[in-house]
């Protein structure tokens, strides 16, 4: 392709509106080279994991949205919202319009749990309870909350973000953007304990010491540790020593312990217990959960853990698996179905013969897996867009660039797409209703309520 310029710019797609993929948006931006970029979005809303994954009571995560609103006002950019990858457009459309495509889907199913019973009743992904409680259109409305004592499986952000959601009262977090039927359904949740398993130590954690303190900020939930799960081996103190997060993370768990051996369960109502050494092997019950079976664990001495052969059943109705999320495959791309992935090199998206497909890239997640922080996304956005700018000169190009095409294309098809200008005014009419309540916002669910403000 060559040269780009004022009057023709480099037009790129990028498939998902979340952090990875307004990154990409933002590094592009900042490289000097002359570009537009059209996002495309399955949900009316942009965002992704930060309106749709992470907990209503995190305002400083929410800041992150500021810095990507930043970016998606930028007369260079445009979203193209409720329009979904592989049914309203597809990725030879894509090319037909764009220079390059870059995928940023990121991951919002949940990692299968593989233990006996893991689908009986009352048996949960931690990610689904997520979308449920941040109002996401494609989830049901209701939630069986019906539970007294309930299980969380994971001992990373995730679990605790679920684990809180559970134990805290709805009044509580009444003040955040949970919408209506949150508030009601978990108004009337029985629930009075919450136990959250991890199979290793405090020290192998994959909490932030962040998320760890945030649990105590309730006045109804009582956190619990054993002072018996305090303890470490050559390689636990190593971590310990080496890595400033395990510390603060190990040091806030030996307060909880501490706490919890002076003084017993405490006064707050709803208890919350945080066990480490015990490793899931069966969800107990006929056809819906009346118990979890765990083994105890030891150290091995390399921060690793063996079983025991000691078994204790404990006594509870619900149980959500919070092991990690994965990638759903994208219709016409490549899948590396082992590691929920799209094969990749420095991002470029690799083919079935091992070379690279020309102007296909991925970033975020659906490239490397859901590990790291939001913020470790930025760095991957650096890489990927890096080998896109390399490319320059081999790109395909684009048959018909013309940016008034692409809305053309979709009106044709019908698809009822929404617009950055659509989310201002989706944005602004959910502030409004949490005003005269004194919410952050109450957000809007049901698809088709996002699409007509939006569209209004």
């Amino acid at each position: 392709m060559g040269e780009f310029s004022e009057d023709r710019p480099l037009r790129v797609a990028v498939v998902g509106a979340g952090p990875a993929g307004v990154y990409v948006c933002d590094v592009l931006h900042k490289s000097g080279t002359p570009s537009t970029v059209d996002l495309f979005e399955k949900l009316p809303a942009p965002y992704g994991l930060i309106r749709y994954g992470v907990a209503p009571d995190h305002p400083r995560i929410k800041g992150i949205v500021k810095a990507l609103h930043q970016v998606m006002s930028r007369p260079t950019v445009r979203l193209f919202g409720n329009v979904e990858f592989g049914v309203d457009i597809k990725l030879d459309d894509l090319r037909r319009h764009y220079d390059a495509v870059v995928f940023t889907t990121g991951a919002e199913k949940d990692r299968d749990l593989d233990v006996p019973g893991i689908d009986k009743q009352g048996s949960y992904g931690g990610a689904e309870f997520v979308s449920w409680f941040d109002g996401h259109p494609d989830v049901p409305r209701e939630w069986p909350l019906q539970a007294r004592s309930i299980a969380v499986v994971g001992a990373g952000n995730v679990g605790l973000d679920v684990a809180r959601m559970l134990s805290k009262t709805a009044d509580e977090l009444l003040v955040t953007e949970i919408p209506d039927n949150v508030y009601a359904g978990l108004a009337a949740s029985p629930v009075q304990e919450v136990h959250v398993f991890a199979r290793r130590g405090p020290a192998q954690a994959k909490f932030t010491p962040l998320e760890l303190r945030e649990l105590d900020h309730s006045p109804n939930v009582e956190v619990l540790v054993n002072p018996e799960d305090i303890e470490y081996d050559d390689g636990s103190v190593a971590a310990i020593n080496s890595d400033n997060q395990t510390k603060l993370v190990v040091r806030e768990l030996e307060r909880y312990a501490l706490r919890t051996s002076e003084n017993g369960l405490g006064e707050r109502p709803r208890k919350l217990w945080l066990h480490f050494f015990e490793s899931p092997v069966e969800v107990l019950g006929g056809d819906a959960v009346e118990g979890l079976r765990t083994e105890r664990t030891e150290l091995t001495g390399d921060g690793n853990v063996k079983g025991t052969g000691v078994f204790t059943d404990w006594p509870v109705q619900a149980v959500y698996r919070c092991v990690g999320y994965r990638s759903t495959e994208l219709p016409g791309l490549p899948w590396d179905s082992t590691n929920h992935v799209v094969p990749h090199a420095k991002g470029r998206v690799l083919g079935l013969d091992g070379g690279p497909l020309p102007g296909v890239y991925v970033n975020g997640w659906i490239k490397r897996g859901p590990v790291g922080l939001i913020g470790h996304t930025k760095g991957d956005a650096l890489e990927t867009v890096g080998s896109l700018l390399e490319d320059l000169d081999r790109l395909p190009g684009a048959a018909d660039p013309d940016p008034a095409a692409v809305p053309a294309f979709l009106e044709e098809r019908g698809v009822q797409y929404t617009t950055w200008e659509g989310w201002e005014k989706l944005d602004a009419h959910e502030v409004a209703s949490g005003e005269p309540h004194a919410r952050a916002r109450i957000k809007v669910v049901p698809r088709e309520d996002m699409v007509r403000v939006s569209r209004s």
